[in-house]
């Protein structure tokens, strides 16, 4: 049998105000391994680390070296993707493999040794869905702009859909011909994505009125900046707190300008931080509330819990067991006027203007039906196939010091092959994303903190862009 999950410790999820300490070496041992866990009271077999989920967050500053001596015990090759991060001369520890490295042989380990560079913000470290995640905060060796909110305290909150059913299961039934519905050539079933039973918030969840809330127990009067990390697989997340407006003040690492809402909702690997104000020694407890959202979802769950809660505690509740009171108008108090994200509000907090660019790349990206009758996903008409025994970088090394280009682009890209942009020295480049699929779907660039320059529906035919102070 499987050992059991082991509970997360509560400081996990508080920072230890590391903010400021000269430059240094962090080193972390990490284990794979599978356990049996039940976050939401219904027991499966999960992955995870060091026998946790979610598993240790690691707190840095900006210019940090970060040594993780990672132990694979799985029957299976696996790695660690460090999101986000610019892995400036160490791509070969992105983690992607097949792309940036073999991946780590069952019994075997690995040392990702990198520096965090000029990166600063709110991220993590996954090994995608079954529980191997868990937060990445690096503190800025600058001050924040002049003006810019402060906060007392800083918080750490994982938001995750949660499957049942372990993820190779889900994708053996997705890529069947019967897909995941379980009926062959069921019309309007075709492609129907694996859809969550339920949430967590910090590991913990609620299924069929068993599970448990993650809670914290804060100070009243105080200003927390609570940073907020979607770590889950398929359904966006709406993350609020009852009675309480929130301050976005960052967005996937980018400082931006104060802005108060009700709610925001995050796509997968989406992050944010927001400030969160306590009250007087009154009131609570509270509901931190981690709504799923279905619009992508093709079926329905049977028991599916789309309401995931967990509780927020300070002054006379502090020391308290008792569950918020259920109430259908958890708002704002005195701020009628509030409402949830609206992304294109945002700016960052330091103006800074976009670089012309010199070179465009049309992007395009859906799940479609392949000729195997089976819905995969596609870029620029192809479905990638993972390379065996080898890594595109090491093959794009090869053709490098063979004198040739490793890849092809254009009309002569073939199916089953990489699509690549290749480029033999520094340059500025447009990409022209677009979404066929019917669903939202996050995008992101490994490597990179790219320049949004604008967004919105049908096709682009040069309307213009944001390039004085655009989202990056």
């Amino acid at each position: 049998s499987l050992p059991p999950l082991q509970p997360t410790p509560q400081d996990n999820f508080v920072l230890n105000g590391l903010a400021g300490q000269p430059a240094q070496t962090r080193s972390y041992d990490f284990v794979i391994s599978q356990v049996q866990g039940a976050p939401d009271g219904v027991s499966k077999p999960m992955l995870v680390v060091n026998g946790m989920y979610p598993g240790p967050t690691i707190e840095a500053n900006q210019g940090d070296r970060i040594v993780v001596n990672v132990t694979n015990t799985l029957e299976n090759r696996t790695s660690i993707h460090w999101h986000g991060l610019f892995q400036n001369q160490t791509n070969y520890y992105d983690g992607t493999a097949g792309i940036t490295e073999c991946g780590i042989p069952p019994g075997q380990n690995l040392v990702y040794n990198f520096t965090l560079g000029e990166f600063s913000g709110t991220t993590w470290w996954q090994y995608y869905t079954d529980g191997v995640t868990g937060a990445l905060i690096v503190h800025p060796s600058s001050p924040p702009p002049e003006a810019f909110p402060t906060w007392d305290d800083e918080l750490v909150v994982q938001l995750a859909d949660l499957y049942h059913t372990f993820s190779t299961v889900l994708l053996a039934s997705y890529l069947s011909p019967w897909g995941i519905d379980g009926v062959a050539g069921a019309a309007g079933t075709e492609g129907d994505e694996p859809v969550p039973d339920a949430g967590t918030i910090n590991g913990l969840g609620q299924w069929g009125g068993n599970g448990s809330y993650f809670n914290f127990t804060l100070e009243p009067n105080k200003t927390y900046r609570v940073r907020l990390v979607h770590t889950g697989s398929f359904g966006s997340i709406r993350f609020s707190v009852d009675y309480h407006a929130l301050s976005v003040i960052e967005a996937d690492g980018t400082l931006v300008a104060p802005y108060n809402v009700t709610g925001l909702t995050l796509a997968v690997a989406q992050r944010y931080s927001v400030l969160l104000r306590t009250g007087n020694a009154t009131g609570g407890p509270f509901w931190m509330r981690a709504e799923l959202q279905s619009d992508m979802f093709t079926y329905v769950e049977p028991g599916q819990n789309l309401d995931i809660r967990g509780v927020l505690r300070y002054g006379p509740a502090a020391n308290g067991t008792a569950l918020p009171v259920e109430t259908d108008d958890p708002g704002v108090p005195s701020d009628a006027a509030l409402q949830d994200l609206d992304t294109a509000q945002l700016a960052p907090a330091v103006a800074a203007a976009a670089p012309a660019s010199t070179r465009q790349y049309p992007i395009t990206f859906a799940l479609e039906l392949a000729d195997s009758q089976l819905f995969l996903g596609f870029m620029n008409g192809t479905s990638w196939t993972p390379l065996e025994g080898t890594t595109t970088l090491l093959q794009a090394r090869a053709a490098s010091q063979a004198g040739g280009v490793y890849g092809v682009e254009g009309g002569s890209l073939q199916a089953g092959q990489q699509f690549m942009v290749t480029e033999d020295s520094v340059q500025v480049v447009d990409l022209l994303i677009s979404n066929l699929d019917d669903g939202d779907h996050p995008f992101h660039l490994h490597g990179h903190r790219p320049w949004l320059m604008g967004t919105g529906v049908g096709r682009y035919v040069g309307q213009a862009l944001n390039a004085t102070n655009p989202l990056r």
